[in-house]
């Protein structure tokens, strides 16, 4: 019997290997559970996207990129579309200059069809010749990945964090950082001090990553681009278009390609 997907990772979790890859299918809407594992995980999906959410923050992970997860870290994946999910399961102990914390990086066209590759190859049998190589580049190519700001850092302050969430459910919410300072009781002058001392971000900041983030899911289920503008609070879709390309050097539309 076929292991459901969110428990087949429990087979990987504690192999000697250094490196396995695996695949797994998911359909739209599913959802890992909350759990861990004793290695570091990269996650890459050439299918759909990935919404990883942890204690510490959230990530929106489309294709052509992958999130790379450091050892031990509790989180839980939610899926935007059907996807077809490869992940590699790394020793970090036994495998040097990976990235020490977690992060969003570029799949080149060669990481990616090693990811691909790498599937097929036994996880219990210690790889030679070709397979082998195959295993080195990968790890190669994960080092040399450049990363993208696609992580929401999620504050611990409950008065902070009631905010964020607000602002994550209603992205379009244009209330300013006075308006936002009084509902939360704090002075404006605090509000901003808090933000930066729990996210690493200004307020104005936060707000904008939250709604690209918010812009990336409803782009890749298929949301017009003048729509999802509107969604994020924008007054057109010239603005909105503007913000994403500073951001990522690319268009809305041009971002998934």
């Amino acid at each position: 019997m076929t292991p459901h997907p969110s428990h087949k990772h429990k087979q990987y979790d504690n192999l000697p290997r250094p490196l396995v890859v695996m695949e797994n299918r998911w359909p739209a809407g599913t959802s890992t559970g909350w759990h861990s594992h004793p290695k570091g995980q990269l996650l890459y999906a050439t299918e759909g996207v990935m919404i990883a959410h942890t204690e510490a923050g959230s990530w929106v992970v489309p294709p052509n990129r992958a999130l790379w997860m450091i050892t031990g870290l509790l989180h839980t994946v939610t899926m935007s579309g059907d996807v077809l999910m490869r992940t590699a399961y790394i020793d970090v102990e036994k495998v040097e200059a990976l990235p020490k914390e977690s992060c969003v990086i570029n799949v080149s066209p060669l990481l990616r069809e090693l990811l691909v590759e790498a599937v097929r190859i036994s996880p219990t049998r210690e790889p030679t010749g070709r397979d082998a190589r195959l295993m080195d580049l990968l790890i190669d190519e994960i080092r040399v990945s450049s990363t993208l700001p696609l992580h929401l850092p999620m504050p611990r302050d409950e008065r902070l964090r009631a905010l964020c969430d607000s602002l994550i459910a209603k992205p379009a919410d244009a209330s300013s950082a006075a308006q936002w300072a009084a509902a939360v009781h704090v002075g404006e002058r605090t509000l901003h001090r808090l933000f930066v001392k729990e996210t690493g971000m200004t307020f104005a900041q936060w707000r904008e990553q939250a709604r690209l983030l918010h812009a990336l899911r409803r782009i890749a289920e298929g949301g017009k681009i003048i729509d999802v503008a509107f969604d994020c609070g924008y007054a057109s879709a010239s603005a909105f278009a503007a913000m994403f390309r500073r951001h990522f050097g690319v268009s809305p539309s041009g971002f998934y390609r």
